[in-house]
């Protein structure tokens, strides 16, 4: 499909509203045990490894927190905040543009990213909303497949 075509498609359809699919127990289990095991953290100091470690405890109030974040639309103020920290790059230490900026956030904001990135994700596809030529971020693409696509059409 041309990107013309698409954009042509892409106004004249409507799409369907976001069905916001309820999140349980084993969803949330399932995304806390599929996290990288990183020992920094946010300003709450509590790391992912701790985050494993309590997962049958905390699973079931995280997943009546993220069911009401969902149904009312509202992500919590407290898991927005991060903790900024300046990582070096290369060279000379004494120079500030040697460094680049890094947000901490917090271990419970990524169980929430992961649960909306997950339902976005799936209506996107289902309802063909991305362009063919849309390649990062999508599961099975990335950005060097875009590179071999052209240069294959070149």
């Amino acid at each position: 499909m041309s990107y013309t075509h698409f954009m042509e498609q892409a106004f004249t359809n409507t799409y369907p509203s976001m069905e916001w699919k309820c999140t349980t127990i084993e969803e949330i289990e399932q995304i806390i045990k599929s996290l990288k095991t990183i020992h920094s953290y946010g300003y709450d100091e509590i790391s992912m490894k701790i985050l494993k470690i309590s997962c049958p405890f905390i699973s079931s109030p995280i997943n009546y927190i993220c069911n009401k974040t969902l149904f009312w639309g509202v992500f919590p103020d407290r898991v927005k905040y991060a903790t900024i920290k300046p990582l070096h790059k290369n060279e000379d230490r004494c120079e500030v543009s040697n460094y680049r900026s890094a947000s901490l956030l917090t271990s419970f904001s990524k169980i929430f990213e992961t649960v909306m990135k997950r339902r976005i994700l799936k209506h996107i596809t289902n309802y063909n909303i991305l362009s063919s030529e849309q390649f990062g971020f999508r599961l099975g693409l990335r950005t060097n497949n875009a590179t071999y696509k052209l240069t294959t059409e070149i």
